[in-house]
């Protein structure tokens, strides 16, 4: 595919590209960029210009997620009255191997040079999360999640990278193995991505706080936003089991409506009202035996039978709500909800319903270190030794 538009087939302006500080006048990419790309830049302007194409590639394998660096790159064009040759090899929500380039992009080497740095921090970290958020939604594939990643992120320009990528994770699952996938996030500015004009959410333990009771939460809730479904937060007081029937019973037709959700958010110091290892065990032992009698790491069974928000502790609250008849209300994790934990959640084939979670976020920052290589000088294929894999086949 070759473009001199975005990859996602519309114009760029810079006013188009995202909400959040990208970047495009050339004062703010001179302060940004590493300094000797600007003075290449200075001293291609003495020698003489070129025509260049650059290969960008990442060292481990993921999901390609380039439509906010590219389209960030044809902005800046746009900017300076030039423009860049985009032959976009994996489309986004492609699978890409270490080492394949995700891209080729080629113009001025005067223009091109002193944005490597601004692109590479554009394309590298929502690949990798993009490959994380697949591999969560592909595990559980009956669950919805919720991006609650923006605390998490530095900076509104990573909160937007990060929204987008879970995004593209969560419809390459969709499209491969029929998942639910993200339905919303947290905030406004980035509920566009999936396919929302308001960011979800209710209340957070600072609100219950404030009620002083789980259940006076729920009433003043309900009073202030009468027609929206409610999730509520149960672990404040450690009694989720005690107050997650006391809102039920307070509001039995949101139950019988599908409309009352209870989130689990039990930090990993303790565990959720009547629950211990053994008893946690023992929940599993009556739902999803097979789970516990194989070989396990510590990390794995934290997930399973652990403190905090673990398998059993699902479970559990699934058994208290249907004996006490409250087969519809929802149940609702969040805490540490990575792709290893949904892996495990799912092998126990817990019946979670909801999974707020920021922790597709990647873990480990150096895994999303893209790279460019110029690979052609005015047509002539050059690369620097030990890259020539690089090179357009």
């Amino acid at each position: 595919m070759t473009a001199t538009v975005s990859p996602t087939g519309k114009p760029t302006t810079p006013k188009e590209v995202g909400g959040a500080s990208w970047p495009t006048g050339q004062s703010e990419i001179d302060a940004w960029t590493d300094k000797y790309f600007s003075r290449t830049k200075q001293a291609v302007a003495k020698f003489g210009d070129a025509q260049v194409t650059y290969a960008l590639f990442m060292r481990r394998p993921v999901v390609s997620a380039p439509r906010l660096a590219l389209d960030w790159l044809q902005a800046v064009a746009a900017e300076r009255g030039t423009s860049f040759e985009i032959d976009l090899r994996y489309k986004e929500g492609k699978w890409v191997g270490a080492g394949e380039p995700i891209a080729y992009v080629t113009g001025s080497f005067s223009q091109l040079v002193d944005l490597e740095t601004l692109l590479l921090q554009k394309l590298g970290p929502a690949c990798v999360a993009a490959y994380n958020a697949y591999s969560m939604c592909s595990d559980l594939p009956k669950v919805a999640f919720m991006a609650m990643d923006a605390r998490h992120c530095a900076g509104t320009s990573m909160a937007e990278m990060m929204a987008y990528a879970a995004s593209v994770g969560s419809a390459k699952a969709r499209k491969k193995v029929g998942a639910i996938g993200f339905i919303g996030n947290a905030t406004d500015a980035t509920a566009h991505y999936f396919g929302e004009e308001d960011g979800k959410g209710t209340m957070p333990h600072a609100f219950i706080g404030y009620a002083g009771s789980t259940l006076r939460a729920a009433e003043m809730f309900r009073e202030a936003f009468p027609d929206m479904p409610m999730t509520v937060l149960v672990d404040y007081f450690g009694q989720e089991v005690t107050d997650t029937l006391a809102v039920c019973k307070k509001f039995p037709e949101l139950v019988e409506q599908g409309q009352l959700s209870f989130r689990l958010d039990t930090p990993g110091s303790r565990y959720i009202e009547g629950l211990d290892p053994a008893a946690s065990y023992a929940v599993l032992e009556r739902h999803v035996p097979e789970v516990v009698r194989g070989y396990r790491s510590e990390a794995q069974l934290s997930y399973l039978v652990g403190a905090g928000v673990s398998a059993a502790a699902i479970w559990r609250m699934r058994e208290v709500l249907d004996s006490e008849g409250f087969k519809n209300a929802k149940i609702v994790a969040s805490s540490g909800f990575g792709p290893a934990k949904c892996h495990l959640f799912a092998e126990a084939q817990a019946p979670v319903d909801v999974i707020g979670t920021g922790s597709y976020l990647p873990t480990t920052w150096s895994e999303t270190y893209a790279t460019a290589d110029i690979i052609e000088y005015d047509g002539t294929a050059r690369v620097k030794l030990g890259r020539e894999f690089l090179l357009r086949r």
